[in-house]
């Protein structure tokens, strides 16, 4: 993969446009900064608010803003690229946290005492700051070292890179464009039209298989369709009652599987990092300008935030030290479960983690739910912020983009995303009083049809069975973490016999046979997590959006032309995949801002 080493900074050339301040000037900074947290931000953040309080989950913000960023950047030429991944590096955070008033909802549904507003703001801004940190700690191993894809964060690049490259963007237009188009009509028509609505059709969904392809979408099939038929048996043991969803039990063995492959995967990344400290023979490598970052003052960082949230946590909002301390632990595993799980299919499981780590605290001894939601919110907000973070890297890395100034930006937006996570749930329940009642106690025919608040749902559901824990739950992820363990074991002993893989090189039948292995045989446990963490149309979809995108690269496959402008990560497939990602995001801005105009124009 080509990953271009320039980067912005004072002495970049002038730009298009005369008004626009010179790069790399405080001017230039603050203009970026201004439209990142002031003006796309906020977008994002409705969005993404608006996506949470409905649905239960959301589209991140870094492709929305990245489009609009790009807006301004153009005026940068080519390099504008790097100002515009500022920008939305700044945006998303904003709009990440913006999402996370949820927390908020629930303690309102289970009638637990509300903080007042600075509290939450100083806690859940503590919890970022030390998330964004953590994130930057693990992007050697997750960005750099592992190279997962990334599906949001790949599109963002192609976009970015496309949008202020006029050489790009005459290449890329027809793809990208036809994309955003589709994405956008059926984001929007989507909810009006019965058919896409009974088989669960998203745009976003699709395209994030259309990146990934073919070895990562079957896997999320055949995952999904095996729990559907493991139901039964999962009633039969007690795992499940008649009519639960199977997600409601697989969610827990597939977090538990992305462990277990983590432990072979993190634990050879670190002997061999620690082989090379020990070898006096291998000359150091200086890594370029624009990846360097000073791990002494990272590390200084994670600890000296994580000791704020503890103490946040116990003397502003009077939680015991010790579930704070065990949540601030859990981050430290869960932060790199959850970004390998975006690496891979683009799927963040941040609720699964809140509900985990309730489940492990009950087993401690927790009753009390509003110390398990103030503790959990530690990793829901953490797992959010840091694969956020890692998200952002990886397309900084595609870029080039300097990472110490990408993560100030990150910095910035956490401020003030802190700030918007308790305005717009504040805003959105004194708008829609129907997210004020519980859901949980209502029948089904009494259930609002447009606010279905599906993690917040999930959240009071666990934090009520605090008073009747149940062990199996635990049993279900140490059978995940078996499962991807033995996995990926077999997977490197396998991959790394110097016999396979002269035999898959040497032809099609090599390519066949390693294709059935890493599809259907052997596939990656995080690949195939992602069945366990969603319903089956939604497997299906991204399945079958990977299977397109292998079926049309392997028929179509573009010849090699000497010198083209066009990076190898710019595949027709992964535009097209990028385009429809955007085009649903810029669908739910839409949709978002009406709907909450509408209501406050009407009261």
């Amino acid at each position: 993969m080509n990953v271009r080493t320039d980067y912005l900074n004072a002495e970049a050339s002038a730009p298009r446009w005369s008004w626009l301040p010179a790069a790399g000037t405080w001017k230039y900074h603050a203009l970026l900064l201004g439209l990142g947290i002031f003006v796309l931000g906020p977008l994002g953040g409705v969005t993404a608010s608006y996506m949470n309080f409905s649905l239960g989950f959301y589209i991140g913000g870094q492709v929305l803003a990245g489009i609009l960023g790009s807006t301004v950047t153009y005026g940068y030429g080519a390099d504008g690229k790097h100002g515009a991944n500022y920008i939305q590096t700044a945006a998303a955070s904003v709009a990440s946290l913006s999402a996370m008033g949820v927390l908020v909802q629930a303690m309102v549904w289970m009638g637990l005492p509300q903080p007042p507003v600075w509290q939450l703001v100083v806690y859940f801004l503590c919890i970022g700051m030390f998330a964004a940190g953590l994130g930057m700690l693990y992007t050697p191993i997750l960005v750099d070292r592992m190279q997962l894809t990334f599906p949001s964060g790949l599109a963002v690049a192609n976009i970015l890179r496309a949008l202020t490259d006029p050489v790009l963007l005459r290449q890329s237009v027809n793809k990208l464009g036809s994309g955003i188009g589709i994405g956008i009509l059926t984001g929007v028509a989507g909810p009006k039209i019965a058919l896409l609505n009974a088989i669960e059709f998203s745009a976003s969904t699709f395209g994030a298989g259309m990146v990934v392809g073919a070895r990562i979408g079957i896997p999320a099939i055949t995952s999904g369709l095996l729990s559907l038929a493991l139901v039964p048996w999962f009633i039969s043991i007690g795992w499940l009652n008649p009519g639960d969803p199977f997600r409601k039990i697989t969610f827990l063995i597939a977090l538990g599987t992305i462990m277990g492959a983590a432990v072979i995967d993190v634990g050879l990344v670190l002997w061999e990092a620690a082989r090379r400290m020990r070898s006096t023979a291998e000359a150091p490598v200086d890594a370029p300008d624009w990846k360097r970052v000073n791990t002494r003052r990272l590390v200084l960082w994670v600890a000296a935030w994580a000791v704020a949230v503890v103490l946040s946590g116990h003397f502003v909002l009077a939680q015991p030290v010790g579930f704070l301390v065990f949540a601030v632990a859990l981050v430290f595993v869960f932060a790199m479960v959850n970004g390998i799980s975006v690496g891979i299919s683009d799927s963040n499981p941040i609720s699964s983690a809140f509900v985990v780590s309730v489940v492990l605290m009950a087993a401690l001894g927790l009753k009390d739910p509003i110390v398990g939601l103030m503790a959990g919110s530690i990793l829901l907000i953490s797992t959010n912020t840091a694969a956020d973070m890692q998200q952002d890297r990886s397309t900084g890395w595609r870029l080039g983009t300097n990472r110490v100034i990408q993560f100030r930006y990150q910095v910035a937006g956490i401020l003030m995303g802190a700030i918007m996570g308790v305005a717009f749930a504040k805003l959105f329940m004194a708008a829609y009083p129907i997210l004020l009642a519980d859901q949980t106690v209502m029948k089904a025919a009494d259930q609002p049809a447009n606010w279905s608040s599906a993690m917040t749902y999930k959240f009071v559901g666990v934090l009520r069975s605090l008073t009747e824990p149940k062990p199996y739950q635990i049993t279900a992820i140490w059978v995940g973490i078996g499962i991807g363990f033995a996995i990926q074991l077999a997977r490197k002993l396998i991959k790394a016999n110097v016999g396979y893989r002269s035999f898959v090189a040497a032809g099609r039948t090599g390519f066949a046979v390693d294709f059935v292995i890493d599809a259907i045989l052997l596939p990656s446990p995080y690949a195939a997590s992602f069945g366990g963490f969603v319903n089956l149309n939604t497997s299906i979809w991204f399945g079958t959006g990977g299977i397109v995108s292998s079926l049309f690269n392997t028929l179509f496959k573009p010849k090699a032309r000497p010198g083209a402008a066009v990076p190898e990560d710019m595949s027709s497939t992964s535009l097209f995949g990028g385009g429809l990602i955007a085009g649903e995001a810029l669908a739910a801005l839409g949709i978002g801002i009406t709907g909450l105009l509408t209501t406050l124009l009407s009261h």
